[in-house]
């Protein structure tokens, strides 16, 4: 069977692919490992194991920051890879790819995904915002003329919009995700207990023990973990609690919330008072974190709730579009 249409959630922190009729087929880290050369090795869940443990003829990185391209040719490469991948093993015809992107993406920024995917191989590229794409995804009905607020989280960017009429009224984009997040983490670790860790081993820890808001002592969690004792160097264990976490990431925290509030600022009456009376839809990865509705809620005084499955809302909203793409026109960018 042909491939003729790809869906692509090009995302800081993972990748996901969707074919019609297919579904998700691709769910990997946006991830490459190259040499110092610039030969790519490996990409995706392979490229993700050598972080942090590569010598140095190796580098292993990712391409994206922030929710846009950091690294042209990286992130060629990476799309070529996933594409291929994905029209395995016949291909003969160039697919139609559509990849959700930042609402806040420059013009700049817009024309390198679209370059990068087109020298991948791609026909047609179509953009669509991940805010809609998220609403899409989650089933919220996005072209009634009614409000509706939604955050993604992503890895690299908080997105934050109302949405009425199949597009965007008011947005706001921090740049503060699960990486910042997981960022901060570290340096707290380094800072308050002189230990360094690496990337992962934060991303562990703020999935294991994680929480927005503080928890009460008697249900406090503990976590060992272990790193390089920065004044000896030598391997170390340490014990850290979830209270700490929370300590360490309330600047990343507030940053989303100032983001909600401009959003809500700028948002005319009417569809404000939608959003009151619907709640806050939270979507993408970085929305697991405990408490973060909760929080969410106390802060802006309008009741908030995660999706079903926060991970998958954007690349399944990017299949339906695809699959509809006269419904979905307006909201959809296409450069052939």
């Amino acid at each position: 069977m042909f491939i003729k249409k790809i869906g692509i959630d090009l995302g800081t922190a993972n990748t996901l692919v969707y074919i019609p009729k297919k579904g998700i087929i691709i769910n990997e880290p946006s991830v490459v490992a190259m040499t110092r050369n610039n030969q790519i090795l490996a990409v995706g869940n392979e490229a993700k194991e050598m972080l942090g443990r590569t010598p140095e003829t190796i580098v292993a990185y990712k391409p994206l920051k922030d929710g846009v391209i950091a690294d042209y040719k990286v992130t060629e490469a990476m799309l070529k890879y996933f594409i291929d991948k994905a029209t395995r093993p016949i291909r003969f015809l160039r697919p139609e790819v559509m990849i959700g992107v930042p609402a806040g993406i420059t013009s700049t920024e817009r024309r390198a995904v679209i370059e990068a995917c087109l020298q991948a191989g791609a026909k047609a590229t179509y953009l669509l915002k991940e805010p809609i794409a998220a609403a899409i995804g989650s089933g919220i009905p996005i072209t009634s003329a009614s409000g509706n607020m939604i955050i993604d989280i992503g890895g690299g960017t908080s997105e934050v919009a109302v949405i009425s009429l199949a597009g965007i009224v008011s947005c706001d984009s921090a740049r503060v995700g699960g990486n910042k997040i997981d960022q901060a983490i570290a340096d707290y670790i380094r800072k308050k207990h002189g230990l360094a860790i690496g990337e992962r081993m934060a991303e562990q820890i703020k999935i294991a023990i994680g929480s927005a808001l503080p928890q009460e002592k008697d249900k406090e969690e503990i976590l060992e973990i272990r790193g390089s004792d920065l004044a000896e160097g030598l391997p170390k264990i340490i014990e850290i609690s979830s209270n700490e976490i929370t300590e360490a990431i309330q600047e990343q925290l507030r940053e989303i919330i100032q983001a909600i509030k401009a959003v809500l600022r700028d948002t005319p009456p009417e569809l404000a008072a939608d959003v009151i009376e619907k709640g806050i839809v939270i979507s993408g990865g970085g929305g697991l974190l405990l408490n973060l509705d909760k929080l969410i809620t106390q802060s802006i005084g309008i009741n908030c709730y995660l999706t079903e499955e926060p991970l998958l809302d954007v690349v399944r909203g990017i299949g339906i579009a695809l699959g509809n793409l006269d419904a979905y026109k307006q909201s959809l960018s296409a450069i052939k």
